[in-house]
């Protein structure tokens, strides 16, 4: 396992989730609004509020995991936090891979999948 690599990884997917909470406590009622035109003709159109505080609360789960990763590798060189850490990630991205595909935004999709190269990385790395 190479620590360097791990720990870049982590600081990657932190800094990625840790950001999108901010923002979405920053800027709740912005968010549901767009969110509620973007997802207007799909079946989850009344339950935005409730699947972006699911998103919510997954981001940062996962930054926060992947931040504990980080101390932990520069601790003691375990890997656990970071694991769950890059767990979470993935997880939190099929989440939103799902919500875009669902909208028909496949750009969207698009960028999600490049996430979850890291995420996925961070998984094998740390298993």
């Amino acid at each position: 396992m190479n620590n360097t690599a791990s720990i870049l990884i982590l600081v990657f997917l932190a800094v990625t989730f840790l950001q999108s909470g901010y923002d979405k406590v920053i800027d709740w009622q912005g968010n549901v609004g767009w969110l509620k035109g973007h997802f207007e003709k799909t079946f989850i159109k009344n339950s935005v509020p409730l699947s972006l505080m699911l998103i919510l609360v997954l981001e940062i789960a996962a930054g926060i995991l992947c931040v504990a990763g980080i101390i932990q590798m520069l601790m003691n060189k375990g890997t656990t936090f970071g694991f769950y850490g890059s767990v979470v990630s993935a997880v939190t991205l099929i989440f939103l891979l799902f919500g875009q595909r669902i909208a028909k935004d496949y750009d969207g999709a698009r960028t999600i999948a490049i996430y979850f190269v890291p995420a996925i990385l961070g998984v094998f790395f740390m298993q």
